[in-house]
């Protein structure tokens, strides 16, 4: 059937925790108010305080409870409204939750969920519409994961219900609503740290994920219809990336265009630049473009357009990158 993301989402989560009864969702009002995007709405009712818990307004105190149920045996889906909120709990990540593993030698693991709603596009205040995905690609022992479509929401967030590590899942807000697409009804998977060619091409390779695949489909449509062939891949998952399908693809066009709204100073498109120069160099007819947010504070919804890579910057690159 048809769905949105954020009922995709849904769909998930109810299908997970009927199937695992260990699975417990918290965070502030997923709960009774099914959450700030309703991603939760009818859990609630359906199963149970004890197993969709509304925390208080502290996002270390989620994260620390987190780490703490999964490391016992729990199967904790924590949600915080939103990921520039998280900061607080970004030690219960980064010295816990990523370390735990190996501190113990495998004998306590962190099979957790982080939902992230995160990304500009919905006219919020400040700390709402950060894009730092960055922060925590940083950190070995975290897995990223960031759909661009509701398919891809339910098949990777199931993937990541039963994975052995924590997996931060990062949702566009902008795409919760935006569009409609055939996603299953049953249960399924998508494979952790495997991209997705999305349309296959000759002249250049463009890299994208979450929101800015959605917005770079048309770029690609405008290119092709100035004969320039683009290969189209959304990686699905940061972290592990799927460096394999990008090297290929660059080495078969020569070109590449990277495209996120983060800002571009270590931005993740400066790691996929460097990759690609170490493993795909000789292959190179033009150096990899990168079509970013700016160096900046995400401006306030007045100017929040002029900040985002658009149809027109990213079809740009795209021909520049071509005609080199």
């Amino acid at each position: 059937m048809k769905m949105t993301m954020v009922e995709a989402l849904n769909s998930c989560l109810k299908q997970e925790m009927g199937r695992d009864g260990s699975m417990v969702v918290l965070g502030e009002d997923v709960g009774r108010d099914g959450g700030v995007f309703r991603v939760t709405e009818g859990l609630y009712e359906k199963f149970g305080r004890e197993r969709v818990i509304d925390t208080p307004l502290s996002e270390s105190g989620i994260m620390g409870v987190a780490v703490g149920m999964a490391a016992l045996g729990a199967r904790p889906v924590a949600e915080i409204q939103f990921q520039g909120f998280e900061y607080n709990g970004y030690h219960h990540l980064v010295q816990h939750a990523a370390r735990l593993r190996n501190r113990t030698r495998g004998e306590f693991t962190v099979p957790m969920v982080l939902r992230l709603p995160y990304s500009g596009g919905i006219r919020a205040l400040e700390h709402h519409s950060e894009s730092l995905e960055s922060a925590y690609l940083h950190i070995p022992g975290l897995k990223l994961a960031c759909p661009s479509s509701p398919y891809d929401a339910k098949g990777l967030l199931a993937a990541a219900a039963v994975d052995g590590d924590t997996v931060l899942f990062f949702e566009p807000k902008r795409l919760y609503r935006a569009f409609r697409e055939e996603v299953p009804e049953e249960r399924y998977e998508l494979e952790l740290g495997k991209a997705n060619i999305l349309k296959e091409g000759r002249d250049v390779t463009l890299v994208s994920w979450g929101a800015m695949t959605h917005v770079s489909k048309d770029a690609v449509a405008d290119a092709e219809a100035q004969n320039v062939s683009v290969e189209h891949i959304d990686l699905r998952t940061l972290a592990p990336c799927d460096w394999e399908t990008i090297v290929t693809s660059v080495k078969k066009t020569g070109r590449c265009v990277v495209v996120h709204e983060a800002v571009k100073t270590l931005g993740f498109g400066a790691e996929i630049a460097a990759r690609i120069m170490e493993r795909a160099f000789l292959s190179l007819e033009a150096p990899v473009r990168r079509v970013t947010g700016w160096d900046i504070t995400i401006p306030y919804p007045k100017n929040e357009d002029y900040f985002f890579p658009d149809k027109a910057r990213i079809l740009k690159g795209i021909m520049e990158t071509a005609r080199f």
